[in-house]
């Protein structure tokens, strides 16, 4: 039987979060500063569950992204490939490295942006990144929006089921850190939270 590797991002194939590293690095750290400065409040209550965890991303995208031609923010995504690697985890990307020798297919499901996800995923032979996918006008400059739910809990499940949709046809393995793998843990034939 085949087999299908699944590795969460942030926390699981990285030691930070990306969505501040990103920021942090494409607007500086003084628009960083004061733009969790202005959302604290929120982020606060995201914490603690009292303000759904997709509208409070959303919101915080909006303020540094939107208005950007796309354009520009892909390359910052292309960029940020090389501020990756100083915070890998090499523990995990030997076990993810070790599923692409046997020629298993391996994909990331992350609820990070798919754009910077993505450059740093192909340099390592992943088969296909699965990410939050960012609205885009005709005129090519970001809305603010997501396209798609934030790839988060079931919708890391229903997002696999997409291109992998027969479950009997393969073994699953799934590697996590946090509450938005579960959903993926219990469907899976092994799973690894890291």
């Amino acid at each position: 039987m085949r087999k299908v590797a699944v590795f969460d991002f942030d926390g699981t194939l990285t030691q930070k979060d990306t969505l501040l590293e990103f920021i942090r690095f494409s607007c500086g750290i003084g628009r960083f500063l004061w733009g969790f400065m202005l959302f604290s409040p929120i982020l606060i209550l995201m914490k603690f569950h009292f303000y759904p965890n997709w509208k409070a991303k959303e919101m915080v995208f909006t303020f540094f992204f939107k208005g950007w031609k796309y354009t520009r923010f892909k390359a910052k995504g292309e960029e940020f490939a090389d501020v990756i690697e100083k915070f890998e985890r090499n523990d995990v990307l030997s076990l993810m490295n070790r599923h692409l020798e046997d020629g298993d297919k391996v994909y990331v499901i992350s609820a990070s942006i798919e754009e910077w996800v993505c450059p740093w995923c192909q340099r390592h032979g992943v088969y296909r990144v699965v990410g939050t996918k960012i609205e885009v006008d005709e005129e090519g400059i970001i809305t603010g929006r997501f396209l798609s739910k934030n790839c988060y809990g079931q919708e890391k499940v229903n997002r696999l089921l997409a291109y992998e949709p027969i479950r009997e046809d393969y073994e699953l393995y799934a590697y996590g850190d946090s509450r938005g793998d579960w959903e993926l843990f219990d469907f899976a034939d092994y799973a690894v939270k890291l």
